[in-house]
């Protein structure tokens, strides 16, 4: 019975750019400017500047999360090049031959 093996780290990168864009959407989704105090119920729910805190903080876990990404992808891209060991490829491989 022949079985296929799964790539987890493309499942885990699929799953950070998800994440990622959610982390984008969120901060996108109000321009610092435009931003009020936020009250439910006539409680102050959130000041303008614990919202534009959450806005960096999220920010900050953003750019973590693209560079955990690059870094990912880096390492697959070393993988499929390490699989070839340091041979050089040949003509008919390059397409070199006429």
């Amino acid at each position: 019975m022949a079985t296929k093996k799964v790539n987890y780290i493309e499942m885990e990168l699929d799953w950070l750019e998800t994440k990622a864009e959610e982390l984008r959407a969120y901060c996108d989704q109000t321009p610092i400017a435009k931003i009020t105090d936020r009250r439910v119920q006539g409680r102050m729910a959130a000041t303008i500047e614990q919202q534009i805190k959450s806005i960096r903080d999220t920010l900050q876990d953003y750019i973590k999360i693209i560079e955990a990404i690059e870094k990912l992808r880096e390492k697959e891209d070393a993988k499929k090049i390490a699989t070839r060991g340091d041979q050089e490829l040949s003509p008919l491989e390059t397409g070199d031959v006429d």
